[in-house]
């Protein structure tokens, strides 16, 4: 069962990786393929779109199937087959192809190994794995800063996305012959998802579930390399360093985040304080969208650190969810929480192309501020929820 997890994190590795990896390929794909800024927007927010809706069957595999074969065959086929998309593409539209095909192979690998922990583990310890699992994960944050951008200048970007297409294979292997399923439970075939949408505990959950993420997702993931770019003319190897410290950030979230709900002795209080000190985060770069050197990465950072609420949300969420639908549940909030991104990145390229860059940061003052207000909008609804730490 451990070494079964330990591939499954390895996986969500990967996963962290693919959906942040294209704010350090910007400037190269912009100059090879044509790409624009609103291009890789799409391709990034078609990651998580795809993502987002194999959700649905997803859930439904690992309370019928199993995690063992779901993740497998899903990451084998999609994230390899995917990244080798990626390495043959010769223009934006086979970007947006591969990352679909990629957020598709991504797509079990988390809720598999949170499956594993409801079915397996202790309901007071779950949301300590799950942030423990997001936090690890998040290495695949910091491989896709400086050391994508090391291996792009070292061997091409072509060349690495073949070799990551290799590793995804071995990984989606691996999970075959190593990860175990949990014994199944009786009236596991019952049950649907509206069973779960008509707790009206679970709502307020969801929609935290909806803004959480997203700003932090999308700046790491995309926008942090455009702005440091267009900005202050930065080189690959710099924004490289600037996600690092974002992508490091999110890490020390995650792990801080996880023992918290029990040494407070609440969810709710922790959940939101985090999101309402990434919203200030926020807020500040719109006053000071210029800020560079240590103010502006410390100010990255602490939308990294204090937006890394995700596997606690979802640790609320579960608490609510009773244990034959324990997959699809864990889904539909992961739903949530990764669609919003994906809509989130059309709607930020849109806001983007909206406003004339003159002066250049004034496109980025502007995604900064819609950030801030969609987490507050976000916090006023969660506000109102019933509090709950197992």
């Amino acid at each position: 069962m451990r070494a079964g997890i330990a591939c499954l994190v390895l996986a969500y590795v990967l996963s962290q990786f693919y959906r942040a990896f294209l704010a350090v390929l910007t400037p190269v794909l912009k100059t090879e393929l044509g790409a624009t800024s609103e291009d890789l927007a799409a391709a990034s927010g078609i990651w998580f779109l795809a993502f987002a809706l194999m959700q649905f069957p997803v859930g439904w595999a690992l309370d019928r199937v199993g995690p063992r074969l779901t993740s497998m065959v899903l990451l084998g086929a999609g994230g390899a087959g995917g990244a080798l998309v990626f390495g043959m593409a010769q223009g934006p539209a086979a970007i947006l192809a591969a990352m679909a095909l990629i957020g598709i192979g991504c797509s079990p690998v988390l809720m598999a190994s949170y499956y594993i922990f409801a079915r397996s583990y202790s309901p007071a310890v779950f949301g300590t794995l799950a942030a423990a699992v997001v936090g690890i994960g998040s290495l695949g944050n910091i491989a896709g800063s400086v050391p994508l951008a090391w291996a792009v200048e070292a061997f091409g970007w072509r060349e690495t996305l073949f070799a990551l297409a290799g590793v995804t294979l071995g990984v989606a292997g691996a999970i075959g012959l190593l990860v175990r399923d949990p014994g199944r439970i009786e009236g596991s075939a019952n049950g649907s998802l509206w069973q779960l949408l008509r707790m009206p505990a679970l709502w307020p959950v969801l929609i935290m579930m909806v803004v959480c993420y997203a700003p932090a997702a999308g700046l790491r993931g995309l926008w942090i390399g455009p702005y440091y770019a267009d900005v202050f003319g930065a080189s690959a190897v710099e924004i490289g360093r600037a996600t690092l410290v974002m992508g490091l950030a999110m890490v020390a979230g995650s792990f801080a985040y996880g023992p918290l709900d029990r040494l407070l002795g609440t969810r709710k209080g922790l959940i939101l304080g985090g999101n309402l000190l990434a919203a200030l985060c926020l807020i500040a770069l719109w006053i000071w969208p210029v800020a560079g050197g240590w103010t502006g990465l410390l100010l990255f950072a602490g939308i990294g650190l204090f937006g890394a609420s995700f596997p606690m949300v979802i640790a609320h969420g579960r608490a609510f969810v009773p244990p034959h639908l324990m997959g699809r549940g864990v889904t539909l909030l992961n739903f949530f929480g990764i669609a919003s991104p994906g809509i989130m990145q059309f709607a930020t390229g849109a806001v983007h192309g909206a406003v004339a860059p003159v002066p250049p940061e004034a496109p980025y003052e502007a995604l900064f501020l819609f950030f801030a207000l969609f987490i507050l909008a976000g916090c006023a609804v969660y506000a109102f929820s019933r509090d709950r730490t197992d």
